[in-house]
């Protein structure tokens, strides 16, 4: 059995190099993503009466659930008998999204540690570790396609909710000015999840040519004939 030791040549082979950026580019996707917190701001003027409300917006985007502040009911003489809320619930892509970053990151730097430390166990006759982590890679490649995509979706639809004007504004008694919500982060988010799928799907190669089915196993010596 090959013994264990470390070995910084992987980093500079394709493989190992891929690992690396994967584990990098996922940090950002589920970062950018999980730790975004905004708001949603509305100029109201009624009269000579004028009032921001604001209302937060930030990961998992349960949007339903996020009610304008100070209260509407108290702003322009009763225009609004009920507390008004965002629409839509986003959090089962922002999640999932979020899932597959978080699990991307810890899987590519347990790859990356294991071809530092057993790459000759890795490589070795008979190992069925590329096997394993060509099945994981095609499975994540699947994963990014799906999360990115659906997130995509759900930021579309978030954009159209945030946008969405009051009701109850009728000018020129009651003019609703809505402002711009800052939502850079979550852009970049999609454009790394779909990134993270390109390093996946490119990786899917790399380890493909550890396995056996590309490069069969060497054949055995042949025995030596016994003596007469």
């Amino acid at each position: 059995m090959a013994a264990a030791r470390w070995d910084l040549g992987p980093i500079r082979e394709p493989l190992g190099l891929s690992r690396g950026l994967q584990g990098f580019f996922s940090i950002f996707s589920f970062a950018t993503l999980g730790g975004f917190q905004g708001s949603v701001r509305i100029q109201l003027s009624c009269g000579s009466h004028n009032t921001s409300v604001a209302a937060p917006l930030g990961y998992p985007f349960r949007l339903h659930e996020s009610t304008f502040s100070p209260s509407l009911r108290e702003l322009c003489n009763g225009t609004w008998p009920h507390n008004i809320h965002l629409l839509g619930d986003f959090s089962s892509s922002a999640q999932f999204m979020v899932t597959v970053g978080a699990g991307a990151f810890v899987y590519s730097l347990m790859a990356l540690l294991v071809l530092l430390r057993w790459l000759p166990r890795y490589r070795g006759a008979g190992s069925r570790m590329p096997m394993v982590d060509f099945l994981a890679t095609a499975a994540f490649s699947f994963l990014w396609l799906v999360a990115s995509s659906a997130w995509a979706k759900a930021l579309t639809d978030i954009k159209v909710s945030v946008g969405a004007p009051l009701p109850h504004c009728h000018p020129p008694a009651v003019i609703c000015t809505p402002q711009t919500t800052p939502m850079g982060a979550l852009n970049v988010s999609v454009v790394f999840g779909f990134l993270n799928l390109i390093l996946w799907l490119g990786s899917c190669w790399f380890v493909f040519k550890e396995t056996h089915w590309h490069r069969p196993p060497a054949p055995s010596a042949p025995s030596a004939p016994s003596a007469m």
